[in-house]
């Protein structure tokens, strides 16, 4: 019983560490300064952008293509410029990890 517990910390651990991770990425790209996970910012709440683009199948590619390049017009009239401090690589890991948010 003793190991299963172990194992379960473990994992938990793991799948933690990866949201934070990312977390910390979205902070080290200075995303952060115009979004939150759960609040509007200059920028919707990633929590917002996650649920407006729930199931959709092209979700990862769409919002990678913005991060890279920038939006304008689809959260309100602010709009997102290029981040051209952030690899195509950590693009998607941005998203992936934004996706996932409730």
């Amino acid at each position: 019983m003793k190991t299963f517990f172990s194992v379960v910390f473990a994992m938990s651990a793991l799948v933690s560490g990866a949201a934070f991770a990312n977390a910390d990425l979205a902070k080290a790209k200075n995303c952060m300064a115009c979004h939150a996970v759960a609040n509007k910012v200059l920028g919707p709440a990633y929590k917002d952008v996650a649920a407006k683009y729930a199931g959709q199948k092209d979700a990862e590619a769409k919002l990678v293509q913005k991060v890279m390049k920038g939006s304008s017009g689809v959260w309100g009239s602010t709009p997102m410029p290029a981040n051209t401090q952030v690899s195509e690589a950590e693009a998607h890991t941005l998203v992936k990890w934004i996706l996932t948010l409730k």
